[in-house]
């Protein structure tokens, strides 16, 4: 069975950086806002690159046990379980940590070892030291406007890794992204470009997450799928921005007179 690779349109020279920084065995961080492509981005990767790929999304519970495994007792015996790092670490398969700085402190202490020359992870319950199979890579994200002010990458952390930004791609290729993850007319989708585009300048909303690609796919979807172009615009991108009333409101006016 083959499977499909995920649709990703490069906007700079991204494939090339993370190709580059797989082959020198280098960690990999992904600064920028939500929905602007940064995890389509690592399952376009890890398919080109034939690598597995396992995911974890961050929270402000995750734990380096978590992460790393723990003894659980089965029937009549305590067995240890690997957590989906040290299965990462032993398998040679790319480990994302999506939002990492939404993570417990002890997970950055955890992965330290693995972001240097030593590559390798201390496993404290065991009291075993894992070297990383040579296919292993470590990939992080988080989004620098959100974090700003409540939980932040300290520098010591930032400077282990390779790192790219990522933003909003241009109104064409924005276009281009809907009409292929959605199958929407194409003149829909630049109407849709131009209501993300519009919202995302108007500053004096006080947004704390702005419109993202994600979002705009979204309302392609239900506009592809039947729903009134305007009822989708409302559920799809101005709904999830904001819970303010008046807000809302001003961005269905918007909405209103731009499609």
């Amino acid at each position: 069975m083959v499977i499909e690779a995920p649709y990703y349109h490069q906007t700079h020279q991204e494939s090339e950086v993370f190709l580059q920084t797989f082959q020198n065995r280098m960690p990999l961080l992904l600064k920028g806002p939500t929905g602007s492509g940064k995890s389509r981005f690592v399952e376009y990767m890890a398919h080109t690159t034939g690598q597995k790929l396992i995911t974890i999304s961050c929270h402000e519970e995750t734990s380096s046990t978590d992460l790393i495994g723990r003894f659980i007792i089965k029937g009549a015996e305590t067995i240890w379980i690997d957590g989906p790092l040290t299965t990462a670490v032993r398998e040679g398969a790319i480990l994302y940590l999506d939002e990492v700085a939404e993570a417990r402190p002890d997970v950055i202490v955890a992965i330290h070892s693995l972001t240097d020359h030593r590559r390798e992870l201390f496993i404290d319950k065991l009291g075993e030291t894992v070297k990383a199979h040579k296919n292993f890579m470590l990939i992080a994200s988080f989004n620098p406007g959100y974090q700003r002010g409540f939980k932040e990458l300290k520098p010591s952390t930032r400077q282990r890794f390779v790192a790219l930004s990522f933003g909003y791609p241009t109104a064409k290729i924005e276009t281009e992204i809907l009409v292929n993850e959605t199958g929407v007319e194409q003149d829909i989708a630049k109407k849709l470009v131009a209501i993300g585009g519009k919202i995302r300048n108007l500053t004096e909303l006080g947004l704390t997450e702005t419109v993202s690609t994600r979002l705009l796919v979204d309302a392609a979807k239900l506009i592809q799928s039947g729903l009134p172009k305007r009822l989708a615009c409302h559920v799809a991108i101005v709904e999830p921005l904001s819970d303010d009333t008046q807000t809302i409101e001003s961005m269905k006016d918007l909405v209103d007179l731009m499609i």
